[in-house]
Order: C-alpha cells, then structure tokens, then sequence
C-alpha cells in the first residue's frame, strides 16, 4: 500500500485492488503552482498533473473549495466513483458524474477494496456554487489489512473516542493547521482518542491562516510520545 500527498488535504491512496483519491485540491493550490513552475523532476510534474491522476474512487469530506476544486475534472477524466455524503454526491450527479456512492455519518459500506465508514467531523460545508453541501465528515478505510483514519477538516471532539472503541488505526491522517481546523496541541490529543501514535499532517501551509513551524510541530508530537510526519508534495510512502 503506498501513500502520495498532493499538497493540503489531497492524497492519493493506493492498494492491491484500487486507488483512492481524497478531497482533490491540486491545481488552484499556489504551492503546486509554485513547484510546477520551478521544479526540473518530470516525475513530480507528472504526479501533479491531474490529466495524470488515475484513480478508481475520490472520497471528499466535506464540500469547500480547497476539497473539491479538482474533483468533477478528475471523476469525469477517469470515470472513478464519489463517495460522500448524499448531498454531496448528489450535486457531482447533477454536473454529470456518472458513478457516485452516497453516505452519511455513522454507516459503513464494502467496496472492493476494503470497507469505509463515514465518521464525525466538525467543521462547515458549502460547495463552490453555493449549495448547501450536507455535514462535513471523516474516512475510516479498512484495507489490505491496515486502518487508516483520515478525519477531512475538522475540531477536535469526543466522538473520535468511538473509533477506537472499534478499530485499532494503523494510521491517523489529520489537520493541523489551526484557525479553520484543528491545531498541533489539538491534532495530539486526537491521536490519543482514536489511539494511534502513527501521524501525517494535512491542511497546512497552503494559506497564510495555516502556516505551522515543523520543527515545533514534530517535537510537539515527539514530547507526547507520537510520531507525525509532515509529508512534501510529491512524496510517496510505503503504508
């Protein structure tokens, strides 16, 4: 299972049987302009084109800009399937998207590659043209034998505390750019919840509201026993 970010919250998940795009934001996003623009690597250039993104299924959390901007270009280019809340899926139907799987908070559905629940998030959610685009929510994606948690935009809150009641993640994906999400102290303390010690960062430093000091964000981390890697656009992991 592999891992690449896309910069901010976007991050394209790769497992034996599918690949699974999240809250596609790419092109508007300044720091990707600034690395197509500067970078000689065709390889980075390559991953941060989205008429290069291959992908069987996009999961958007929740219906801002920075989460959507991409997306119906992507869904429509590849014919991949939107899972979010039924709003949500709903209003890419009435663009034209061909394939969607509705969800809402608390159910759980098994697709081919694993089983993904829809889980609390607190936050907002309106989509670009101004629809109103449900309530905001998080993945737990059980796949290849691994839990991942990716909690879209969110505050901290006490129901992160059932997921641990009921999965053992093996990762946490979580924002830590304070002022429209949770912050580092915060994201710590939902590492606790949900019991996972294994982090990556998102929605950070892409505007000027959530730019984060690393170094003081892994010591953060590190001072509470955790380990959180803030990843570089462009970079691929083995899961």
């Amino acid at each position: 299972m592999q891992l690449t970010y896309l910069g901010h919250a976007c991050f394209l998940l790769e497992t034996s049987t599918a690949k699974i795009l999240f809250d596609p934001f790419v092109n508007p996003n300044s720091i990707v302009q600034e690395i197509r623009a500067t970078t000689l690597d065709k390889s980075l250039v390559s991953k941060l084109n989205t008429d290069d993104i291959q992908c069987d299924y996009v999961l958007v959390s929740h219906g801002h800009e920075d989460h959507v901007a991409d997306a119906e270009a992507i869904l429509k280019s590849t014919n991949a399937t939107v899972v979010s809340n039924f709003e949500i899926v709903s209003w890419f139907q009435s663009k034209g998207v061909q394939n969607g799987h509705p969800m809402n908070h608390g159910g759980s559905w098994t697709f081919d590659f694993g089983r993904v629940k829809y889980v609390t998030a607190v936050h907002s959610s309106v989509l670009p043209d101004g629809t109103y685009g449900g309530n905001p929510g998080g993945f737990v994606i059980e796949a290849d034998g691994k839990t991942i948690y990716y909690a879209g935009d969110t505050a901290l809150t006490y129901d992160m505390k059932l997921i641990a009641e009921s999965y053992k993640v093996d990762l946490a994906i979580l924002p830590i750019g304070d002022n429209f999400t949770m912050g580092p102290e915060d994201a710590s303390k939902a590492a606790k919840f949900v019991e996972c010690d294994n982090v990556i960062g998102m929605h950070f430093d892409t505007f000027g509201y959530i730019k984060v000091n690393h170094e003081d964000v892994i010591n953060l981390f590190a001072q509470n026993d955790q380990h959180i890697e803030l990843m570089t656009i462009g970079q691929t992991k083995e899961l």
